[in-house]
């Protein structure tokens, strides 16, 4: 290797990437490069360490007792905690011939005390050693997608009327201004002309261009601050369908932001598949949309977009999918008795790949229930065509355990929180997710103030549902390393009950506790922050933990060549060392979670 090659592959390795030039090429007069053959013993507790090894080529296995902790390759470097600490429980022992270089522990310690970013690196925190690797990872693509504001993007200047200007002198002020919208100010209320209220209230109508602008204004403004994340006015404008939004400064319009230019800005398709669910006229029409989906989520996982924030969007695309089925399935005369409701990931908003349906349906008190039956047989069928397998818990419309009226509903939660077995405590967790997607939505509020009220003070039940949170052990050793199953997953982790489990559940019996609505694990925590629940410090470790759980089961998933099944084993020796680092990490902040909840609801008296 040249030293211009040996330079170039130290420069890409990170933290040295955060040396520059200069002092790389100071640091290659320093650095030896070695070789050492298999099962040479290269740091141990009684084998000082004197050097900070960085891997050309080869692997090394740290154990600790004999227990694989990590594995080092290409571009790996070890053992940073050694040279810091003075000492180490962990053993490295060479697996695949050796070539490295070697940085001399003194070299090493004064890079540290003379560059920040360097010592930054290795000293940090969880959550910023976190924030930083993950933004690493993707630093190419990533800022332009995230944090991008709605100040940075061109904003149109609207043509401000009154109400009782006339509509044809409002669209001569409008042409003169060069505006392409006119915003109508009728006392303290704000509305908006476009050019569909033209179409549909004057040409279609036939109305006089004579009669006050204010008679064709849409009223109640949908509004976004001009210091808000574009990312942000997208998921509105998914949401809503709609093709502009207003933007404010404080009480102030500020100016109008249009669909058109902030997709220009981000060049992504979110906007062709929403535009095709609101178009479609059938079933099949509906395919094409569902298949863009996962192709999306490909794309925004490559440009490194937060997997909390992917989910947010695609389950805003799945609300419109569930919507425009409901549509076409349920008569129009029905559609305002009932409530279908979504549970699960997806009434959390965090499905980012299809997993089981989870869906109910609540309707009005007095309607027969065996008028929605085929309707909802129908839905559930159509549901699956497009990509949304059936539950194996069977938590689905088809169901008549989960289609109910409103005292129905009412009953059964009186049921599940008065026999609290297993099967109750299931029922009760399932519900506390629920998400209205069509339909009428007091039907599924009343349910839930329902459960809220009778919820009062039953202490006992609350234990229970928060004992279950510790069903599942966090595969983490007391020593750090993993600990992993038996049988056909020997190698693997279970991600899910590991750690995914414990942050939804904890956190939705906290939420519920705490009479908090929102459905949403992240949104559940910031809730618990802000009532004083968590300080600031533990709901931010507990929000990146999370998002790292997730993250790392997403990219293992779209790893596979054909997603035909939602899996949540994770194999350590495939990752790279920093999403091992995140991983350990990741649990070491469930297990203290866990900690928390069994001496909040004081776990260790529940039998």
């Amino acid at each position: 290797m040249s030293l211009f090659d040996q330079k170039a592959l130290l420069m890409s390795i990170h933290p040295f990437d955060l040396l520059g030039e200069r002092m790389i090429e100071k640091l290659m007069t320093q650095m030896d490069i070695a070789y050492y053959p298999k099962e040479t013993v290269l740091i141990a507790p009684r084998v000082r360490a004197e050097s900070l090894y960085i891997i050309i080529k080869g692997v090394v296995n740290e154990t600790i007792e004999g227990e694989l902790q990590n594995v080092y390759g290409e571009r790996d470097s070890f053992d940073a905690n050694s040279l810091i600490y003075g000492n180490t429980q962990s053993t490295f022992i060479v697996a695949e011939d050796l070539i490295c270089y070697e940085l001399p522990k003194e070299t090493f310690l004064n890079l540290l005390q003379d560059v920040e970013p360097f010592q930054n690196y290795f000293m940090q925190d969880f959550i910023t050693k976190h924030q930083n690797l993950k933004e690493r990872q993707h630093q190419n693509e990533l800022t332009p997608f995230m944090v991008s504001r709605v100040d940075e993007i061109y904003l149109h200047t609207p043509c401000f009327v009154d109400a009782s200007l006339s509509i044809n002198a409002s669209l001569r002020k409008m042409s003169e201004q060069g505006a392409k919208v006119i915003l109508v100010r009728r006392g303290e209320e704000d509305g908006i002309v476009t050019d569909t209220n033209l179409r549909e209230r004057v040409l279609l109508a036939g109305k006089s261009t004579a009669e006050p602008i204010g008679d064709i204004a849409t009223y109640g403004l949908l509004t976004i601050e001009r210091s808000d994340f574009l990312f942000n006015a997208l998921l509105l404008f998914t949401k809503y369908g709609i093709k502009r939004l207003v933007v404010t400064e404080g009480d102030a319009i500020v100016g109008i932001l249009e669909q058109i230019d902030l997709l220009s800005h981000f060049a992504n398709h979110t906007h062709l598949i929403a535009a095709s669910i609101e178009r479609a006229n059938s079933i099949d029409e509906l395919h094409s949309a569902q298949r863009s989906l996962t192709h999306l989520v490909r794309s925004l996982t490559n440009k490194g977009v937060r997997v909390r924030y992917v989910s947010k969007l695609v389950s805003e695309l799945n609300a419109k999918l569930y919507h425009k089925v409901f549509e076409m399935v349920v008569p129009a005369s029905m559609q305002n008795k009932c409530a279908l409701i979504v549970m699960g990931s997806e009434g959390r908003g965090e499905q980012v790949l299809r997993t089981d349906q989870d869906n109910g349906l609540i309707f009005r008190d007095g309607e027969d229930e065996e008028q929605f039956a085929p309707y909802m047989m129908e839905l559930n069928r159509q549901l699956l065509q497009l990509g949304f397998p059936e539950c194996s818990g069977n938590v689905m419309v088809s169901n008549p355990y989960w289609r109910r009226s409103v005292a129905d509903y009412k009953k059964l939660i009186s049921e599940w929180i008065e026999t609290f077995n297993e099967e109750s405590l299931m029922g009760l967790s399932i519900f506390l997710d629920a998400q209205c997607v069509a339909g009428d939505k007091s039907l599924l509020d009343e349910c839930r103030e329902y459960l809220y009220e009778h919820f009062e003070g039953r202490s006992d039940i609350m234990a229970h549902l928060a004992k279950v949170t510790l069903a599942f052990e966090t595969p983490l050793s007391l020593i750090g390393g993993f600990v992993f199953g038996r049988a056909e997953h020997g190698s693997e982790l279970d991600i899910k009950k590991g750690g995914i489990f414990a942050i939804v559940h904890g956190i939705r019996v906290l939420a519920l506790e705490h009479k908090i609505s929102s459905t949403n694990t992240t949104e559940r925590i910031k809730e618990l922050n802000n009532i004083g629940l968590f300080d600031k410090r533990f709901a931010s470790e507990l929000i990146e933990a999370y998002d790292t759980l997730l993250s790392i089961r997403l990219r293992v998933l779209l790893s596979q060549k054909q997603i035909t099944d939602i899996q949540n084993y994770v194999n350590p020796k495939l990752l790279a060392k920093a999403d091992r680092d995140l991983l350990k990490d990741a649990f070491k902040i469930v297990n203290t979670f866990k900690k928390f909840l069994t001496y909040h609801f004081h776990l260790g008296m529940v039998v």
